[in-house]
């Protein structure tokens, strides 16, 4: 089966483009912001959300350059998502280096999230396109309300799958199901806008919920964080809820005052619980549900290589497996 690299052969100019887009777009009069900003755009990762806005634009046909800055606006945001959420969850570590807060501060990645923020807005107005400017202008307000959603149910332990769902498609599904979308409205192909955008937010989502997975079966390395973060900040994610759903009285109290707590001391603990109620392969059944749904939203595009590993997206998402 392809992997990511491959997949991003196919667009490997545009993606260059993109780069040398998110490069220039990068520099400021201030030498904090230099330094930081390409600090964390360094950190690199896969570049999936920009990454989908050249596939789905070249699956389309499209033959311009637009593609290559609107593509570099989904990483600015992304980007400026994260710097926000490790000051919010207190982060040491993403994708297996030291996380912006803490090398230059939390009031210093703040701030700079907050450039990345408005450079993104700056170059949509450039871009001198209503459609696109609503679709993102949206998208970033539905990603704040994730990150509240996702704060207020921190440490709540009675969170439900419904909440904890609710909170995975405006923080992270929601940027996927832009970038696709934002591929077809470049294309000019607004037939294909809706499909997109569904098949966007069902990759997002199921990217998301082997993410949660990994974080209480992967190695550290592998994972790119510390795993067990997500039971260290006391966040209700699916494997824990479910875990707390189908344990005996004992140990859903143990799993309760763990996410009201926060804290590793018990992480094994909940580890063999997650195990012992497969909450794990539960979460995974919902993540290849995801998948499948997204894949079915890609059968009304041309048949192309594009398209094809559009399909291989939606797959790799759940190949991360332990």
């Amino acid at each position: 089966m392809p992997d990511i690299k491959s997949i991003t052969k196919l667009v490997q100019n545009d993606f260059a483009a993109t780069n040398q887009v998110i490069v220039s777009q990068l520099e400021s009069d201030v030498a904090l912001v230099n330094q930081l900003g390409h600090y964390i755009v360094a950190a690199g990762g896969k570049r999936l959300r920009p990454l989908l806005v050249l596939m789905v634009a070249n699956a389309l046909g499209y033959q311009g350059t637009q593609h290559h800055q609107t593509a570099a606006i989904v990483e600015f945001i992304h980007t400026a998502t994260l710097l926000h959420d490790d000051v919010v969850d207190e982060s040491d570590r993403r994708r297996g280096r030291e996380t912006a807060n803490s090398l230059f501060g939390n009031a210093a990645s703040v701030l700079v999230g907050d450039f990345l923020y408005s450079r993104a807005f700056q170059m949509m107005v450039a871009i001198d396109q209503m459609q696109i400017m609503k679709i993102l202008s949206d998208t970033t307000n539905k990603i704040a309300e994730g990150e509240v959603l996702q704060l207020m149910n921190c440490n709540d332990p009675d969170a439900t799958e419904a909440s904890y769902f609710k909170v995975i498609e405006n923080k992270t599904a929601i940027l996927f199901a832009a970038a696709c979308e934002l591929g077809a409205i470049i294309a000019g192909q607004y037939q294909h806008s809706e499909n997109l955008h569904r098949y966007g937010l069902h990759l997002g989502l199921a990217f998301q919920l082997m993410d949660d997975a990994l974080d209480y079966v992967a190695d550290s390395e592998e994972l790119g964080k510390n795993v067990g973060d997500d039971l260290a900040e006391g966040k209700p994610t699916l494997p824990l809820i479910y875990a707390k759903l189908k344990a005996n009285e004992s140990d859903a109290q143990l799993i309760h005052d763990c996410i009201k707590n926060g804290g590793l001391e018990n992480l094994e603990q909940v580890q063999k619980i997650i195990k012992q109620t497969q909450s794990i392969e539960y979460t995974l059944e919902k993540a290849d549900y995801q998948v499948a749904l997204a894949k079915q939203e890609l059968n009304q595009l041309p048949n192309n290589p594009y398209t094809q590993a559009l399909y291989e997206l939606a797959e790799l998402a759940v190949e991360r497996r332990f």
